[in-house]
Protein backbone atom coordinates (compact mmCIF):
# COMPACT_ATOMS: atom_id res chain seq x y z
CA UNK A 1 0.00 0.00 0.00
CA UNK A 2 0.88 4.05 -0.31
CA UNK A 3 2.31 4.82 2.89
CA UNK A 4 0.59 8.73 3.19
CA UNK A 5 3.60 10.14 4.96
CA UNK A 6 6.41 9.11 2.56
CA UNK A 7 3.76 10.39 0.08
CA UNK A 8 3.57 13.74 1.82
CA UNK A 9 7.10 14.30 2.66
CA UNK A 10 7.83 13.86 -1.26
CA UNK A 11 4.95 15.55 -2.33
CA UNK A 12 6.78 18.54 0.39
CA UNK A 13 10.01 18.16 -0.91
CA UNK A 14 9.00 18.66 -4.53
CA UNK A 15 6.96 21.74 -4.31
CA UNK A 16 9.83 23.35 -1.80
CA UNK A 17 12.63 22.56 -5.11
CA UNK A 18 9.59 24.13 -7.58
CA UNK A 19 9.04 27.05 -5.54
CA UNK A 20 12.88 27.70 -5.00
CA UNK A 21 13.55 27.19 -8.62
CA UNK A 22 11.36 29.79 -9.97
CA UNK A 23 12.34 32.09 -7.03
CA UNK A 24 16.47 31.48 -8.24
CA UNK A 25 15.72 31.47 -12.12
CA UNK A 26 18.03 29.98 -14.28
CA UNK A 27 19.72 33.29 -15.52
CA UNK A 28 19.71 32.38 -18.97
CA UNK A 29 17.85 35.51 -21.15
CA UNK A 30 16.64 35.39 -24.82
CA UNK A 31 18.66 37.43 -27.67
CA UNK A 32 17.11 40.45 -28.73
CA UNK A 33 14.53 39.98 -31.70
CA UNK A 34 16.60 42.00 -34.61
CA UNK A 35 13.80 40.82 -37.73
CA UNK A 36 12.82 44.32 -37.69
CA UNK A 37 15.81 46.01 -37.92
CA UNK A 38 16.79 43.15 -40.92
CA UNK A 39 13.28 44.20 -42.18
CA UNK A 40 14.03 48.07 -42.46
CA UNK A 41 17.69 47.24 -43.53
CA UNK A 42 16.66 45.28 -46.28
CA UNK A 43 13.72 47.30 -47.30
CA UNK A 44 15.93 50.36 -47.58
CA UNK A 45 17.91 48.83 -50.29
CA UNK A 46 15.21 48.01 -52.65
CA UNK A 47 13.07 50.13 -54.69
CA UNK A 48 9.28 51.34 -53.94
CA UNK A 49 7.28 49.89 -56.48
CA UNK A 50 3.58 50.86 -57.94
CA UNK A 51 1.52 47.94 -56.54
CA UNK A 52 -1.47 48.23 -54.33
CA UNK A 53 -0.56 47.45 -51.50
CA UNK A 54 0.66 49.45 -49.13
CA UNK A 55 4.07 50.01 -48.16
CA UNK A 56 5.19 47.10 -50.41
CA UNK A 57 8.73 46.52 -51.50
CA UNK A 58 9.84 44.09 -54.43
CA UNK A 59 13.10 43.47 -55.56
CA UNK A 60 13.12 45.04 -58.91
CA UNK A 61 10.36 46.62 -58.19
CA UNK A 62 9.11 50.10 -60.54
CA UNK A 63 11.32 52.65 -58.57
CA UNK A 64 12.41 55.68 -60.24
CA UNK A 65 15.70 54.01 -61.34
CA UNK A 66 16.69 51.30 -63.11
CA UNK A 67 20.21 49.39 -62.70
CA UNK A 68 22.29 49.33 -65.66
CA UNK A 69 24.28 45.76 -66.01
CA UNK A 70 28.36 45.75 -66.27
CA UNK A 71 29.33 47.51 -69.14
CA UNK A 72 25.94 48.23 -70.33
CA UNK A 73 26.20 52.20 -69.27
CA UNK A 74 26.74 54.91 -72.19
CA UNK A 75 30.54 55.85 -70.08
CA UNK A 76 31.54 52.49 -69.34
CA UNK A 77 31.05 52.27 -65.90
CA UNK A 78 28.70 49.34 -63.89
CA UNK A 79 26.57 49.57 -61.68
CA UNK A 80 25.44 53.28 -62.67
CA UNK A 81 21.47 54.08 -62.38
CA UNK A 82 19.67 55.76 -65.21
CA UNK A 83 16.48 57.57 -64.95
CA UNK A 84 13.41 55.68 -65.50
CA UNK A 85 10.83 56.60 -68.42
CA UNK A 86 8.50 59.60 -66.98
CA UNK A 87 5.05 57.88 -66.24
CA UNK A 88 2.36 58.33 -68.13
CA UNK A 89 0.11 61.13 -67.17
CA UNK A 90 -3.86 59.85 -65.74
CA UNK A 91 -6.50 61.12 -67.06
CA UNK A 92 -7.32 62.28 -63.26
CA UNK A 93 -4.93 65.04 -63.73
CA UNK A 94 -6.30 66.48 -66.66
CA UNK A 95 -7.17 70.38 -66.04
CA UNK A 96 -10.51 70.92 -65.22
CA UNK A 97 -11.22 72.96 -68.57
CA UNK A 98 -10.25 70.15 -70.39
CA UNK A 99 -12.43 67.56 -69.13
CA UNK A 100 -15.65 66.81 -71.40
CA UNK A 101 -18.97 64.83 -70.27
CA UNK A 102 -20.46 62.01 -71.36
CA UNK A 103 -23.78 60.13 -70.97
CA UNK A 104 -23.06 56.55 -69.71
CA UNK A 105 -26.13 54.12 -69.23
CA UNK A 106 -25.95 51.23 -67.25
CA UNK A 107 -28.08 48.51 -68.82
CA UNK A 108 -28.51 46.40 -65.47
CA UNK A 109 -29.26 49.11 -63.06
CA UNK A 110 -31.60 51.06 -65.75
CA UNK A 111 -30.12 54.48 -64.98
CA UNK A 112 -28.54 56.97 -67.35
CA UNK A 113 -25.59 59.21 -65.43
CA UNK A 114 -23.45 62.29 -67.14
CA UNK A 115 -20.08 61.45 -66.35
CA UNK A 116 -16.60 63.56 -66.55
CA UNK A 117 -13.80 62.32 -68.10
CA UNK A 118 -11.32 62.88 -65.36
CA UNK A 119 -13.05 60.41 -62.99
CA UNK A 120 -13.02 56.50 -63.27
CA UNK A 121 -16.84 55.19 -64.27
CA UNK A 122 -16.65 53.10 -60.69
CA UNK A 123 -15.54 55.95 -59.21
CA UNK A 124 -18.39 58.14 -60.50
CA UNK A 125 -20.98 55.10 -60.10
CA UNK A 126 -20.45 54.91 -56.81
CA UNK A 127 -21.25 59.05 -56.43
CA UNK A 128 -24.08 58.30 -57.53
CA UNK A 129 -25.23 55.76 -54.92
CA UNK A 130 -24.48 52.99 -57.51
CA UNK A 131 -23.08 49.49 -55.96
CA UNK A 132 -20.89 48.36 -58.10
CA UNK A 133 -18.27 45.40 -57.61
CA UNK A 134 -14.35 45.99 -57.55
CA UNK A 135 -12.26 44.81 -55.63
CA UNK A 136 -8.17 45.79 -56.16
CA UNK A 137 -9.27 49.61 -57.50
CA UNK A 138 -5.78 49.46 -59.53
CA UNK A 139 -6.52 46.84 -62.51
CA UNK A 140 -4.86 44.29 -61.78
CA UNK A 141 -8.04 42.07 -61.12
CA UNK A 142 -11.23 41.44 -62.81
CA UNK A 143 -13.70 41.87 -59.48
CA UNK A 144 -15.16 45.33 -61.60
CA UNK A 145 -15.01 44.16 -65.06
CA UNK A 146 -17.62 45.20 -67.16
CA UNK A 147 -18.77 45.15 -70.89
CA UNK A 148 -19.11 48.18 -73.04
CA UNK A 149 -21.98 47.05 -75.65
CA UNK A 150 -20.99 49.63 -77.93
CA UNK A 151 -18.11 48.45 -79.66
CA UNK A 152 -14.59 48.06 -78.36
CA UNK A 153 -13.63 49.79 -74.98
CA UNK A 154 -11.16 51.64 -76.29
CA UNK A 155 -13.22 53.43 -78.89
CA UNK A 156 -15.31 54.42 -75.40
CA UNK A 157 -12.69 54.52 -72.40
CA UNK A 158 -9.03 55.28 -71.40
CA UNK A 159 -7.57 52.88 -69.65
CA UNK A 160 -5.22 53.90 -67.20
CA UNK A 161 -2.54 52.00 -66.24
CA UNK A 162 -5.09 48.33 -66.65
CA UNK A 163 -2.75 45.38 -66.58
CA UNK A 164 -5.08 42.29 -66.67
CA UNK A 165 -7.35 42.10 -69.86
CA UNK A 166 -5.43 41.27 -73.56
CA UNK A 167 -5.98 43.19 -76.48
CA UNK A 168 -8.65 40.69 -77.61
CA UNK A 169 -11.07 40.93 -74.58
CA UNK A 170 -11.09 45.03 -74.69
CA UNK A 171 -11.77 44.63 -78.71
CA UNK A 172 -15.08 42.39 -77.55
CA UNK A 173 -16.21 45.58 -75.29
CA UNK A 174 -14.35 44.09 -71.61
CA UNK A 175 -13.48 47.16 -69.74
CA UNK A 176 -12.21 47.29 -65.90
CA UNK A 177 -14.58 50.35 -64.61
CA UNK A 178 -11.81 51.17 -61.28
CA UNK A 179 -9.65 53.14 -64.01
CA UNK A 180 -11.90 52.87 -67.12
CA UNK A 181 -12.28 57.03 -67.58
CA UNK A 182 -15.18 57.30 -70.71
CA UNK A 183 -14.39 59.64 -73.85
CA UNK A 184 -17.61 58.58 -75.75
CA UNK A 185 -21.27 57.98 -74.92
CA UNK A 186 -22.21 54.16 -74.62
CA UNK A 187 -24.16 51.16 -72.73
CA UNK A 188 -22.08 49.49 -70.47
CA UNK A 189 -23.30 46.19 -68.71
CA UNK A 190 -21.55 45.76 -65.20
CA UNK A 191 -20.54 42.54 -63.80
CA UNK A 192 -19.27 41.19 -66.95
CA UNK A 193 -16.13 39.38 -67.40
CA UNK A 194 -14.05 37.80 -69.94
Amino acid sequence: MVDLVAFGIAASVVGSLVVLHFIKGTGWQSSPDISQDILERRAATVPETSFPEPMNRSIGGGGGAVAIGAGDGADGESGELEEAEPEEQSPADMPEDEVEYFEIEFAKEGTTIEMASNETILDQGEEEGMDLPYACRQGQCVSCSAKITDGAAEDNVVHFKQETLAEGEMDQGYTLTCVAYPIADFTIETGEAP
